[in-house]
């Protein structure tokens, strides 16, 4: 290994680091944006920016540092009161936020971001700070870069006499009554990270009287300095009216790269409970890989004057009332450990578990086959080895889930970008965002998900003089949600516009020849021409639309994701597009029947329940088709393996097993199959790659015994259905 590996491995995890830092910039941006303007909302956005700077400066990103330098003296002057917050200024901070994205992923990628439009930016932030502030301040940029440890810490005479004695180390420090007492004990990994303790003791000083004692003690023989390891440690005795609080805002971005505690014997009452400490690092043991993140809330103790070192606690938002749709205050929650892995290695271990569930299907297999007691000492540990296989299934494809929120975060710089593009004011509101959905999923969500936030900006969300006259806000919504239902994930993108102007649809289509002159078509099947390939509505092509691509695309990829997507549409408020998806594309829980001689899987999600038809359930409508009555409704009979081509509808369907399944908008549809095999957890193995789309066909798996069977897609038969359930007309009663 090289000795360049260490260095590359520090600079990879700043950079996922950074990707947190982002996601914590951007949900304090929106707090401010719905009227938070708290102090502790202000030091999320403000600790993020600073953090990204500091270890861009360690890595000598100018060009990021530079930018972060200019955000952060903004965020600075809101944090000092200098400069409001006001809807122009956040506007700025988030396109600043959207810049500072690009020059992370430029830099990490080595690429080259958009100079023109950072250049734009920055003049603006500079309007806002009424300077430049890298000309008022240029040597403070220089401290991030890596540098040698500066002992002149530039404070009073009475400090830097003391600097030089080395014999009063910090157990031995004076006792300190009329303010706080401060050791600080910096890791090697602080200064790795770009930090360094001058400006941390500058920020103390800026509080009130400061007195500085640096034991050099530890510092060993020249012969025998490891110049990676940190020696120096400080008690500083501060006199100051600032609560704790603001004593412990000083060493937020560094909390897990020192060992601190804080002493106030004037408010014994206040402290913190002490949190247990965590392993020194010596020679035999790996160090951390440092934090950049802006972890909060350090230890305060009156009684240990010893320090002591701190376990990380992560500054969080609180997500939106589910009532009230409000933002809660930011809380301050103990974060669980965690562990970053290789992607690579996740999907290894999702695909050895895929192949345990089909070598679990296959003993199932052959102990039916060997005709073995059920209750067996072999079937009962089969019965545990399946279950033991589910739960670890279970618990894979939790490692694989993420949350959906940086997904809709990247979906909120799309409306800013799309609204000013075509002069429109549009806001993004998110709800669900902490939905969970498989990564595989979500990476592949994310161009559809563009397509229908800029055709909600651009053909939904009305102008604003239109908005005004039909006594709406100026400002349109775009509201993007998550949940869980049905075992599916259910995004949806509404937006409170005009909705979709039917009667111009269905001219456009005829005009084009989608659909013939005369034909009649419900409000669901205009809705649907949306979706067909070179259909637009736009009157002039633009940057957004115009040019007949988009929405077919949008379909095309969530049907290769599992998925659907349908539309609802009010004319006046609005109109919603929901994606199904699958929670995973890895495993899924089946009903194995067989049709015509070949056993098929049917996705258990999409099943509400199994029937046997009697001769009272089974109604003529028309000449060729059948429906089923099931509790005072009516339900469409399809026959499964004519639909698929295997045979001819049966002759009769008295005694046949249906499965009713239930569809997107809310009704249902009976597929008559030929027997139930079992139900059973089954491994998908895609066939995009080698069939392309095959309609009515989600997937394929291999069964227990070997063989290979379709994974059907019950909701896209019944779709694109015949319905043909008799070749010729049966003496049975019409419904009704």
């Amino acid at each position: 290994m090289s000795d360049e590996d260490p260095m590359i491995e520090i600079k990879a995890s700043f950079f996922v680091e950074c990707e947190e830092l982002l996601e914590s910039l951007q949900d304090g941006l929106q707090i401010m944006d719905a009227g938070g303007t708290g102090d502790e909302t202000i030091n999320v956005v403000f600790r993020a920016v600073h953090s990204i700077k500091g270890g861009a400066g360690a890595f000598g990103l100018d060009q990021l540092v530079r930018f972060a330098h200019q955000f952060e003296s903004v965020l600075d002057g809101v944090r000092s009161g200098a400069i409001t917050a006001n809807r122009n200024a956040i506007s700025v901070f988030f396109q600043s936020g959207d810049i500072l994205a690009d020059l992370v992923r430029s830099a990490r990628d080595a690429t080259v971001a958009d100079v023109e439009r950072t250049q734009s930016v920055l003049k603006e932030l500079e309007t806002i700070l009424g300077h430049d502030s890298n000309e008022v301040v240029e040597d403070e940029i220089d401290d991030f870069q890596p540098m040698f440890l500066a002992l002149d810490l530039d404070l009073d005479s009475s400090v830097d006499e003391r600097l030089d004695t080395p014999e009063q180390s910090i157990p031995d420090a004076p006792a300190f009554e009329d303010g706080y007492t401060i050791n600080f004990v910096p890791d090697s990994a602080l200064y790795i990270s770009g930090n360094e303790p001058l400006h941390l003791l500058r920020l103390l000083r800026e509080m009130g009287p400061l007195n500085v004692i640096c034991d050099t003690s530890a510092i060993p023989a020249l012969t025998d300095m490891d110049v990676e390891k940190s020696y120096l440690s400080w008690t500083v005795q501060l006199t100051s009216d600032e609560d704790q609080g603001a004593v412990r805002e000083v060493f937020d971005f560094v909390a897990d790269l020192c060992t601190l505690t804080i002493s106030d014997p004037r408010n014994r009452e206040a402290t913190a409970t002490p949190l247990p400490p965590l392993p020194q690092l010596d020679d035999t043991t790996p160090q951390d890989e440092p934090s950049m993140s802006p972890k909060a809330t350090l230890e305060t103790s009156s009684n240990s004057p010893h320090p002591q070192k701190m376990a990380p606690n992560t500054t969080t938002i609180a997500t939106a009332d589910a009532k009230s749709g409000t933002r809660g205050a930011l809380q301050s929650d103990q974060p669980r450990p965690t562990v970053r892995v290789d992607l690579e290695r996740i999907d290894r271990l999702v695909n050895l578990v895929g192949e345990l569930v089909i070598n679990q299907a296959m003993i199932s297999q052959s102990i039916q086959e060997a005709d073995i007691s059920a209750n067996s000492a072999v079937s009962n540990g089969l019965d545990d080895f399946s279950q033991l296989t589910r739960d670890l299934q279970d618990s894979v494809m939790m490692i694989r889930a993420q949350p959906v929120k940086t997904l809709f975060q990247r979906m909120g710089r799309i409306i800013r970008e799309s609204s000013a593009m075509i002069g429109k004011s549009v806001r993004l509101k998110t709800e669900g965002d902490a939905t969970e959905v498989d990564k595989t999923v979500i990476e592949h969500l994310a161009d559809p998900l563009t397509h229908m936030i800029r055709n909600a900006v651009d053909h939904g969300v009305e102008s604003p003089s239109d908005r005004l006259s039909a006594g709406k806000p100026e400002e349109g919504i775009v509201t993007l949600s998550a949940s869980h239902r049905s075992g599916r994930v259910i995004i949806e993108v509404a937006d409170d516009g005009a909705g979709i102007d039917r009667p111009r649809v269905l001219q456009i289509a005829v005009e084009k020849g989608l659909v013939a002159k005369n034909a009649q078509l419900t409000d669901s099947e205009i809705d649907n021409l949306l979706f067909m390939p070179g259909f637009s509505t736009a009157r002039e092509v633009s940057d957004l639309s115009g040019r007949g691509v988009g929405m077919d695309v949008v379909k095309s990829a969530i049907i290769a994701l599992g998925g659907r997507v349908t539309i609802q549409s009010d004319p006046g408020n609005g109109t919603t597009f929901t994606i199904s998806l699958p929670l995973t594309l890895a495993v899924l829980d089946g009903m194995v029947i067989d049709v015509a001689q070949q056993t098929l899987v049917v996705p258990l999600n999409t099943i509400t329940e199994t029937l046997t038809l009697a001769q009272d359930d089974i109604r003529a409508l028309g000449p060729l088709s059948n429906v089923i009555k099931v509790r005072n409704t009516f339900v469409p009979l399809l026959d499964l393996g004519a639909e698929l081509g295997y045979r001819s509808p049966m002759d009769s369907y008295i005694g046949a097993i249906v499965l009713l399944i239930a569809r997107d908008d809310g009704t249902h549809a009976a597929l008559a199959v030929d027997a139930i095999q079992d139900q059973r957890q089954v491994v998908i193995k895609g066939l995009q790659d080698t069939f392309g789309r095959v309609p009515g066909v989600a997937a394929a798996t291999i069964l227990g015994d070997g063989k290979i069977a379709l994974i059907l897609d019950p909701v896209d038969v019944v779709t694109n259905a015949v319905g043909h359930t008799r070749t010729a007309q049966p003496n049975l009663q019409l419904a009704g």
